[in-house]
């Protein structure tokens, strides 16, 4: 379970990561540079940090189906060092000025991050500025990321009770879309990627006009645009990056599996079809998660774990992605509960969503509870340099961290009616019955 709640943490982050509010106004500056980098510059003198971050507009749904995983390895690799800077070195520049550096890589995106001292700012920027031009991508760097990336997936997803949840999902929802598969990728496939696979990879998507370099803290911000310029400008522009126009096909009608796995407890889990993020349904969709699942005192948690006690588990959540996106419903059985039953009061639950308006008092409680979380996610330099970077990239409007949260006290009880009808309909979705490889050595499988 401790994996399920962790992958479902994650599916929050990457999928959120367009839905942002904030008070008061977050202002900032945006330019261009010659090169075709995209420069966002926030000043907050709060505290004396700066967040240094750079999002690529690349991510699984950029590989060859040959080639998958590549992303997610690159977000390992381009940690190796670069032409002035040794191999493992990245770290400890930061480590070693009091700071912190992370990554993390969607189906839509790769982005970096790093959080440090105020008076720093020009060693984030030399260090991303390496990264972005002079990378090494050598054999030595690319044997030693495999092996790190075959041990994030045996630690993560193989040897994880769920942890294949979202590969089981997607790879059966989309038949012809890129999203058919998830970031961890083939490891076969990153086995048999050759060198000059991997340094064609970085030449193509790495490039400064595929690119948002989002800084946010306390920073002048005229000095900050002489070292931007010192740093960024004399690096090369790389050809045009085009984005996948694959159209997925409506479903045909409801896919169900069964997935045996080394577990105690069945699990339930339910993927539906969603929109797109940013489309008038994706905000609608938002707030109908929070009334599935936010909170204890959510339906999902009130009915399935506490009243019938059915579940020990229950979540649901929009996996929002740029293209399209999955509504995830799930739940785990409480001991000698049957996936059947169990998934039986979860329709339950989905049909009183699309037959009844939501009361005025709950969803005015959903709606302030949005609110607040979109508050508190833009309330650190590092969320408000993300913010603006996935603004940009997504909508090329970074201003929608002031403005988007309006599209959401727009919604109405109507718009969340008309969204779980036309969406959460069983010939739109997926459903796994995850069960104890036991209780198919039994013959006791559903």
């Amino acid at each position: 379970m401790k994996m399920l709640s962790s992958v479902i943490g994650l599916g929050l982050v990457l999928c959120t990561g367009a839905v942002q509010a904030q008070a008061p106004a977050i202002k900032f500056e945006k330019y261009t540079l010659p090169n075709g980098l995209k420069v966002i510059l926030h000043r907050d003198t709060t505290v004396p940090l700066v967040a240094v971050s750079v999002l690529y507009h690349v991510g699984s749904k950029n590989e060859d189906t040959s080639r998958t995983g590549f992303a997610h390895f690159f977000e390992h690799l381009l940690f190796e060092g670069s032409k002035n800077m040794k191999r493992g070195d990245f770290d400890k520049y930061i480590t070693n000025n009091g700071g912190e550096n992370n990554a993390n890589t969607s189906q839509d995106r790769t982005f970096y991050y790093d959080l440090l001292p105020a008076n720093q700012l020009g060693l984030g920027l030399w260090l991303e500025s390496e990264r972005m031009l002079h990378s090494k991508i050598e054999q030595i760097g690319v044997e030693t990321q495999r092996q790190v990336v075959k041990e994030e997936k045996r630690q993560r997803v193989d040897n994880q009770p769920y942890g294949t949840f979202l590969e089981n999902m997607f790879k059966r929802a989309y038949t012809v879309h890129p999203y058919r598969w998830v970031p961890i990728g083939s490891m076969e496939h990153l086995d048999a990627a050759t060198l000059d696979e991997f340094v064609a990879f970085y030449k193509k998507y790495y490039v400064p006009n595929n690119a948002v370099l989002s800084i946010a803290g306390d920073i002048n911000v005229e000095e900050a645009k002489k070292m931007i310029n010192a740093y960024f400008a004399p690096i090369p522009r790389g050809a045009n990056v085009v984005q996948p126009t694959v159209k997925e096909p409506d479903m045909a009608g409801e896919v169900r599996d069964v997935i045996q796995d080394n577990i105690q407890l069945p699990g339930v889990m339910q993927g539906y079809r969603a929109p797109a993020q940013g489309t008038p349904d994706y905000y609608a969709f938002n707030v109908l998660s929070t009334i599935l699942s936010g909170g204890p005192s959510s339906r999902m948690n009130r009915i399935l774990v506490d009243r019938k006690q059915e579940a020990v588990f229950a979540q649901a959540f929009p996996y929002a992605l740029e293209q399209s996106g999955l509504f995830l419903n799930l739940a785990l059985a409480n001991a000698g509960v049957k996936p059947e039953t169990l998934e039986k009061s979860m329709d339950s639950i989905i049909a009183e969503l699309r037959t009844n308006l939501a009361s005025e008092k709950e969803f005015q409680k959903v709606k302030n509870q949005i609110e607040a979380n979109f508050v508190q996610s833009n309330s650190s330099v590092a969320g408000i340099a993300e913010s603006l970077a996935n603004y940009e990239t997504y909508f090329g409007d970074a201003n929608l961290i002031n403005t988007e949260i309006e599209r959401f006290r727009k919604v109405t009880r109507q718009d969340v009616l008309n969204v779980a009808k036309k969406y959460l309909v069983k010939n739109n979705r997926v459903v796994l019955y995850y069960v104890p490889k036991a209780a198919a050595a039994q013959g006791s499988l559903p």
